[in-house]
């Protein structure tokens, strides 16, 4: 099916979308399509989350340079809702794998935002040869089991909890934590997650929720997979200062674990660096997966 996606910044980029079949799972996709460079676009996993929801601000610009494929991740948006609870993120790579297969890709770069950052992470950590490069805008998995929870954290794992969803719940988690300057996002967009977060089989099963034991708590911290330093993965970490979902100083932290990883973090900048610093996010973001690039060396 074609469509037009539109972004904010009023242009239009000619889209296709679908279903593509992964195993026993359907993974909806967006995808402009052509011969450039892919670079597939993972989402975070708050409530109502979807592929274009969380990068309607990037698609536009960094489909002039890639082939921009956008899916919604499993358990949100148009997708299959089944996620593997034991080991969400190695259930996620998984996942990834077959959906570069299913569309022929050998290889492709990954953006991944928070939980989708993690899953790209992971999925460099089983496959690195499907990867090209890794742009990680403030991951998830990075040190969570080096302290408590921030409080965004809980606030998002508590949205399903007591009373269940609601706009008011949805609303104070995005504009208290997602960003910087809550004033600045519109109702359009909280009203927009808020109905997909409704969806009766995500209310039954979230797909993001606290670890059931231990062993997947330590599963889920990346930074303790010892192939970490020595993963090869040009990387760039994306982090704001204020992001209260996930602590800025996995910055640092991925920065000295990681041979090839480069870290920018950008001040009055909080959780959706891609949505409230989008230009400086789409400019460093091109660059950097550029073939000519001059950031990081194999």
């Amino acid at each position: 099916m074609s469509s037009t996606i539109p972004s904010e910044g009023g242009a239009l980029t000619a889209a296709a979308q679908s279903s593509v079949r992964v195993g026993e799972a359907d993974i909806f996709v967006t995808d402009t399509g052509g011969d450039q460079p892919a670079v597939v676009m993972l989402h975070g996993g708050g409530p109502g989350a979807t592929g274009i929801s969380n990068y309607s601000r990037n698609i536009d610009a960094l489909a002039q340079r890639f082939r921009v494929i956008v899916p919604d991740m499993p358990g949100y948006g148009r997708s299959t809702k089944h996620v593997d609870h034991a080991d969400p993120f190695g259930f996620l790579a998984t996942a990834l794998v077959g959906l570069l297969d299913a569309l022929d890709l050998r290889t492709a770069h990954l953006v991944g935002n928070s939980y989708g950052g993690a899953a790209a992470l992971r999925m460099a950590l089983d496959h690195p040869g499907r990867v090209g490069k890794l742009v990680l805008m403030g991951p998830g998995g990075i040190g969570t089991t080096r302290g408590l929870p921030t409080d965004g954290l809980k606030c998002l794992l508590s949205y399903y909890g007591k009373k269940g969803p609601s706009r008011e719940k949805l609303a104070h988690f995005i504009r208290t934590y997602l960003v910087y300057d809550g004033a600045a996002v519109p109702d359009e967009l909280i009203d927009l997650r808020y109905q997909a977060s409704l969806d009766p089989e995500v209310v039954a099963d979230p797909p993001l929720r606290r670890p059931s034991s231990p062993r997947t708590l330590w599963r889920m911290d990346l930074t303790r997979d010892r192939r970490l330093a020595q993963l090869r993965t040009p990387t760039l970490v994306l982090w704001g200062r204020d992001d209260k979902v996930n602590r800025p100083s996995g910055g640092p932290l991925l920065l000295n674990l990681m041979p090839n990883a480069e870290l920018v973090m950008t001040s009055r900048t909080g959780h959706w660096m891609q949505w409230e610093r989008a230009e400086l996010f789409n400019d460093l973001v091109s660059e950097f997966l550029a073939p000519t690039s001059t950031w990081a060396h194999r």
